[in-house]
């Protein structure tokens, strides 16, 4: 059933439930008595509910009123919330990432940009999904290292990671200083297949090590630090994710991780530029 609610009506039953009469309602909202009346009238007509009893001597809430009033003060929350995003507009710009951010440059990233915008707030936000958080509205940029859908996203590469294996502590490849694809082909590889950068097609037909998917960055450590598996990964998960339990060691013949900014094609935050270009600075080491 679609009702007719509308955010004046549940300003007007959370005033006169909390003051516990029109009159002070009425005061608190600016309004007139009558206003305030019809408003809530209206509402119980679009409810089909009685919201308060009215006597000479009190209002009080109805049980109806009573199990109204909590979603009621939640969407007016939510409003609130909308209304100050929308307020915000462009003096925070939110990063999303879904592993390891910006690995051993996610730090300085933070203190540059606070020094050379300090106009515009930085948040940086994990999100566990395909693009971050940019597709889900939870972020203005994301850092990806999979190619992003080019019909709605703009993107472009910020800088170049290289590929560790990730193994137990006390596996004997934790005591080695490098390692090669080829050595993983009998091992079972722990795999992201949401919003990991490795998949089987690393390898060739017929050498590839069998795959054990895991939910999210802690599940894929976990199943590394017990023994079960081992994994592939860039370098920023090295600095990111120092783990007790997990040793990485440098692949030195895989090819490197194109680490991206992905941004909405046609409505791209200001800070979008500055942004590509202290963290395209920060990969060359500047």
């Amino acid at each position: 059933m679609v009702m007719n609610v509308e955010l004046r009506q549940l300003r007007c039953l959370v005033a006169v439930a909390d003051a516990g009469s029109f009159t002070d309602a009425a005061v608190d909202l600016g309004l007139s008595q009558a206003a305030v009346s019809r408003s809530v009238a209206s509402l119980e007509a679009a409810l089909g509910a009685r919201l308060f009893r009215r006597t000479t001597r009190e209002v009080t809430l109805t049980a109806t009123g009573s199990r109204v009033l909590a979603p009621a003060r939640r969407a007016l929350a939510a409003a609130s919330d909308v209304a100050r995003e929308a307020a915000a507009g462009h003096s925070v710009l939110r990063v999303g990432y879904a592993w390891s951010a910006l690995g051993k440059h996610t730090t300085p990233f933070q203190r540059r940009w606070a020094a050379a915008h300090p106009d515009t707030e930085l948040r940086m936000i994990r999100a566990n999904s395909v693009t971050a958080g940019l597709a889900e509205g939870t972020c203005d940029v994301a850092v990806l290292r999979t190619e992003p859908d080019r019909s709605r996203f703009a993107e472009t590469i910020v800088g170049l990671e290289r590929r560790y294996c990730a193994v137990a502590s006390d596996d004997p490849w934790a005591r080695r200083r490098s390692l090669r694809l080829a050595e993983l082909s009998d091992r079972v590889l722990a795999i992201d297949r949401r919003t990991g950068t490795t998949s089987l097609d690393l390898w060739p037909p017929g050498s590839r090590p069998a795959g054990q998917p895991t939910g999210d960055i802690d599940d894929w450590l976990t199943a590394i630090a017990a023994g079960r598996c081992v994994g592939v990964t860039p370098e920023s998960t090295v600095a990111q994710y120092p783990r007790p339990g997990v040793a990485y060691r440098p692949l030195r013949d895989a090819p490197t991780v194109p680490v991206r900014l992905a941004w909405w094609r046609d409505d791209p935050h200001p800070a979008v530029t500055a942004a590509v270009t202290l963290i395209t600075d920060l990969y060359r080491g500047r």
